[in-house]
């Protein structure tokens, strides 16, 4: 949740993106979600999805790792950097990067892997709808991993009197049928967060993990 230029809260999520994105100057870290290593590095590698993918990061590591993985941004620069970054790590035979707004489309396939990390906005996108049509996608014994900001490091662009749902309580409003799922983990994990200009600091991660029955 952070943000290196301004913006309209009602700017359309393709403008704000494509904006932010076509500004950043430095090349990507390389550096995969702390979150997506910790569930994700033990399981058998076979085909994920991750949303809002950004400059491919996540989905290179895990294609590093064996993973066949499709990469989901609304943003055409980022995937440009993200499809880069994958000739040059070795993977781009086993990452597909594809542009789309998933507030209207959804790519219809069935994942072992679903991956929605830190999928926030700060214009309009209906971000509830979206994790509950991510969550149909994922195969039995398939992992829906989805990390949400429990606390708000200084760089944000959130209110600094934002209140964060609990990770119990973004699971409540997925509304999804608990015969259908094994929780893994559901709860906070604090961890050490890096902000655009090197900045550091102690963040709050709210963690859902859930393996389809």
């Amino acid at each position: 949740m952070q943000t290196n230029h301004s913006y309209d809260m009602h700017d359309s999520p393709q403008n704000y993106w494509e904006a932010k994105y076509a500004a950043m100057k430095t090349p990507p870290s390389g550096v995969p979600s702390a979150v997506l290593q910790d569930f994700a590095g033990t399981r058998d590698p076979r085909l994920a999805l991750d949303l809002g993918c950004a400059r491919g990061d996540d989905a290179i590591w895990l294609a590093l790792q064996g993973w066949r993985v499709v990469g989901v941004d609304i943003s055409l620069a980022a995937l440009d950097t993200a499809r880069a970054s994958s000739e040059v790590a070795g993977v781009a035979d086993r990452t597909y990067f594809i542009c789309c707004d998933l507030s209207d489309e959804f790519p219809d396939r069935v994942y072992d892997l679903v991956s929605a990390l830190f999928l926030h906005s700060p214009v309009n996108f209906d971000r509830l709808n979206v994790l509950r049509r991510a969550s149909e996608s994922v195969a039995r014994g398939g992992l829906f991993l989805v990390a949400s900001h429990g606390s708000r490091p200084p760089w944000s662009w959130a209110a600094e009197a934002a209140v964060f749902p609990s990770a119990e309580e973004e699971l409540a409003e997925l509304n999804l049928l608990p015969d259908d799922w094994r929780r893994l983990f559901v709860g906070p994990l604090s961890r050490e967060a890096k902000g655009p200009e090197g900045q550091s600091a102690t963040v709050i991660d709210n963690i859902i993990a859930l393996e389809r029955l």
